[in-house]
């Protein structure tokens, strides 16, 4: 780890600085229980912080109509990608992908997934994985939505699944942990990446140089809030949206530009991905 990486790592923020670089946290999850009581907080920490936009990805029928709700509540923050995430394809019911459907087109939803293939648990059988990744693509591309995609120990097979469809939508790779081959073959296809917090950590040099390869105008950031806290608060939870500032910081560190640049640059990104004003 170069000494300006390690250097972030100990930098905390304090949400009363002055500066307002714009930060889009693409992928965060105030839609989970940890944040039953307060995220009306966290909203507001993350505003104070630079935070312009949040997107709050559903992981199943009941989180994707919580992520609606909170985009009604909060509509200059928050916007909703509704979904059936991997692992959650086998405990879904029959008719909830019907109603993830109608939920699309609910005012605020700007996105469908998580979807994608997880390799690490065993909640769901690849095969049931795979069939439901192709419903999202299809209706990622009938609505022209952008999708969310989630891997884990995956790349391979997800790159393989989308070579092999006829027409695919915009797409991010979130929470990127792969090499720079398939970082390329996602780029080749026309994808996003996103970064979250382990980009941060130690011993993630491997992925900071992956990172700094990525075209400007194709990169993301997240804080996949509540987990994945980044440095200096690694292990810390629930992580939240404000703290998507320690991702930015070491990005710009490995890819020497300016904070300010790169935030504008990930920001417009966001906005141009989720087709915002």
């Amino acid at each position: 780890m170069s000494d300006a990486v390690a250097n972030i790592s100990v930098s905390v923020f304090d949400p009363s600085e002055p500066r307002m670089n714009p930060l889009f946290d693409t992928h965060a999850h105030l839609n989970s229980k940890d944040f039953d009581e307060n995220v009306a907080e966290v909203v507001e920490r993350a505003r104070q912080g630079g935070v312009v936009g949040i997107g709050v990805i559903g992981i199943d029928l009941a989180t994707s109509r919580r992520a609606v709700e909170l985009a009604a509540e909060f509509p200059d923050m928050i916007h909703a990608v509704v979904g059936i995430q991997p692992n959650s394809v086998a405990e879904s019911s029959e008719g909830d992908f019907a109603e993830i459907e109608k939920l699309a087109s609910a005012p605020g939803v700007r996105g469908i997934g998580e979807t994608g293939l997880d390799c690490y648990w065993d909640d769901t059988p690849i095969e049931q994985q795979q069939i439901a990744f192709d419903q999202h693509i299809d209706l990622a591309c009938r609505l022209a939505l952008p999708m969310v995609i989630h891997m884990r120990e995956s790349g391979e097979l997800i790159a393989e699944q989308l070579a092999r469809q006829s027409q695919l939508p915009e797409a991010v790779m979130h929470s990127f942990t792969g090499d720079w081959e398939l970082a390329e073959r996602c780029l080749e296809m026309g994808l996003m990446i996103s970064f979250a917090g382990m980009v941060t950590f130690k011993k993630s040099d491997d992925l900071r140089e992956v990172a700094k390869r990525v075209p400007e105008d194709r990169l993301l950031i997240e804080t996949d809030s509540p987990y994945l806290s980044p440095e200096p608060l690694r292990g810390k939870r629930p992580n939240e949206p404000a703290r998507v500032q320690h991702i930015l910081r070491c990005l710009a560190d490995v890819r020497n530009v300016p904070t300010s640049t790169l935030a504008e640059a990930t920001t417009a990104n966001a906005r141009r991905f989720f087709k915002l004003p």
